[in-house]
């Protein structure tokens, strides 16, 4: 999905579950606007990995 689209159906609430996610880890490490604005690119390898860490932790915990 291309950035513009991704961004406008999360502001939508239109994203699967898997993708809600990791905009909500975004939002609470504090990287939320930086992705909304400049794209999951933007981010540094310590805030992709700490993501990406996050992310596979709440998979496991809520069985995704």
């Amino acid at each position: 999905m291309k950035k513009e689209k991704e961004v406008e159906a999360y502001l939508k609430g239109e994203l699967p579950e898997e993708q809600k996610l990791k905009y909500e880890i975004a939002q609470e490490l504090g990287v939320l606007d930086k992705v909304l604005e400049s794209g999951w690119k933007s981010l540094s390898a310590k805030e992709t990995g700490q993501i990406g860490g996050l992310l596979a932790s709440k998979r496991k915990e809520n069985n995704i």
